[in-house]
């Protein structure tokens, strides 16, 4: 590899590495003069790389956005991770994404060095992932809203609620989130004038618009999204404290099963959503902390039946404590 090319990827790994360099900066890095480096910026630009140039005090050279993804220059390090994400999102449950994250690691494994290939190969050994059955999310949609959020604008998209009617809604979005596998939008229902939070995998289209959203008020996001999916969505729900700091109970709690306020150093309040109170108490139950119920009644009555039935469990005659899965 002759001297020029060497310097030119060195000048290209350094502009990756920071957002703006000055030319005697780059210059220093390099061991060599200030009009070199321009010599080497215009070869980069030659073969496709955006090097933008600004001017005054804090300006400098700085690698800029183009029309095509050019060759990127990662470190071992960096490498490894981006492999290890890619395989990542192969599990990830979107439809069409796992594809694109096959396709990409397979261009990246070709290129990788032999060590750099052994180490990913040994961290994707160490690492597994259990996957749900699919959600039936498209990445095209999971992709249009994640832009919008980030460009401010409207979309309209054809959704289809838990009962299976389906209409046109028109959105606000304001944020994408990931919850333990399943993927929301945080949005401001134009329709309803409300914020809402909608399942990716129930929008059969979404189409982004030119129109910029409306600034206002906005709530504690994934406060309001966890307190949709867990009781909002469900014809019944209750409300206990539990006597136990809320430090030890949270990491108990799924994000998907209840939301945990604490309620002093020594308490905290769970609220939960079910089809029916006997699932709200078995989780209860499993926690095993103290609890006092707070609303409605009939939680208590529940519980109070399980205990019953729990009280009249009895050991099958024969069985030897030697019995069993190891």
């Amino acid at each position: 590899m002759s001297d020029v090319t060497t310097r030119a990827l060195r000048l290209l790994a350094l502009l990756q590495s920071r957002a703006v360099w000055s030319g005697p900066e780059l210059a220093l890095e390099m061991g060599v003069t200030t009009r070199t480096v321009r010599r080497d910026v215009d070869r980069l630009r030659e073969l496709g790389y955006p090097v933008l140039t600004s001017a005054g005090h804090g300006g400098g050279y700085q690698l800029g956005a183009g029309q095509a993804l050019p060759p990127l220059l990662l470190s071992s390090s960096e490498a490894v991770a981006v492999a290890v994400g890619l395989r990542l999102a192969a599990s990830s449950g979107v439809d069409g994404l796992d594809e694109e994250a096959l396709r990409a690691l397979a261009a990246l494994d070709r290129i990788l060095p032999a060590p750099v290939r052994a180490e990913v190969g040994a961290i994707s050994e160490a690492m597994g992932v259990i996957t749900r059955p699919a959600t039936g999310i498209r990445s095209e949609v999971l992709m249009t809203l994640a832009t919008a959020v980030r460009d401010g604008v409207r979309v309209r998209m054809d959704y289809q609620r838990a009962d299976g009617e389906r209409a046109e809604r028109r959105l606000e979005p304001h944020r994408v989130l990931s919850v333990e596998g399943r993927w929301y939008l945080f949005a401001w229902d134009l329709g309803r004038e409300d914020w809402r939070t909608f399942r990716l995998d129930r929008m059969h289209a979404v189409h982004a618009s030119t129109f910029a959203i409306t600034e206002r008020p906005t709530p504690d996001i994934e406060a309001v999204v966890r307190e949709s999916i867990t009781v909002g969505g469900y014809p019944q729900s209750a409300t206990v404290r539990i006597l136990a700091p809320f430090e030890e109970i949270a990491p108990k709690v799924p994000a998907r099963a209840a939301t945990v306020a604490a309620d002093g150093p020594d308490a905290c309040l769970l609220r939960a959503g079910a089809g029916e109170l006997h699932w709200v108490a078995m989780h209860l139950a499993w926690i095993g902390a103290p609890i006092e119920v707070i609303d409605p009644p009939e939680l208590l009555t529940v519980i109070e039946e399980l205990g019953a039935w729990a009280g009249g469990v009895r050991r099958a005659s024969g069985c030897g404590s030697g019995s069993g899965l190891r």
